[in-house]
């Protein structure tokens, strides 16, 4: 079944006529390997379009991975191990911190128990100056929109 009509038909392998644009299409479904090279050539290309996507957003980008998880990464691990480490690290050195925090405050508790017993009239006033000081900064906090720690606040306008 030859056709004769400008040429824009031929006969299939498997005697269909078809398109001479679904004549590939037949070839590469009777040749497996064909079909792989279309498919690998439709996938490479679509990965170089990506990748030249992911260069041109990542000059706009600005991060830095810890040699530690391109380590981990290289021996087959999760990077999630390197996260879940400094935090567990992180919160060791808190409990630490905590501690010595707690410690200076019991410290500083037993003196003013001991000072108070030995110079009452002088840490009444210690108290009273430490009142009014403290008064002091959180009224020129809230003044300046400041949080106690340092921080400003922000207020959102509506």
């Amino acid at each position: 079944m030859d056709g004769p009509v400008g040429g824009s038909r031929a006969s299939g392998g498997n005697g269909m006529v078809s398109n001479q644009a679904n004549d590939t299409t037949t070839v590469a479904a009777d040749d497996p390997k064909q079909n792989l090279n279309q498919v690998f050539c439709v996938c490479s290309n679509s990965l170089v379009s990506e990748l030249d996507n992911m260069v041109k957003l990542s000059e706009k980008c600005n991060i830095q991975v810890p040699t530690e998880v391109l380590n981990l990464i290289d021996d087959g691990k999760n990077p999630d191990e390197f996260t879940r480490d400094v935090i567990n690290s992180c919160i060791a050195k808190n409990q630490v911190t905590k501690g010595k925090t707690d410690a200076f405050k019991s410290l500083r508790k037993h003196l003013l128990d001991e000072l108070e017993q030995t110079f009452p009239d002088e840490v009444e006033a210690y108290r009273e100056i430490r009142a009014n000081s403290a008064a002091e900064a959180k009224r020129l906090a809230q003044s300046q929109s400041m949080l106690p720690n340092g921080d400003v606040k922000v207020k959102s306008e509506l």
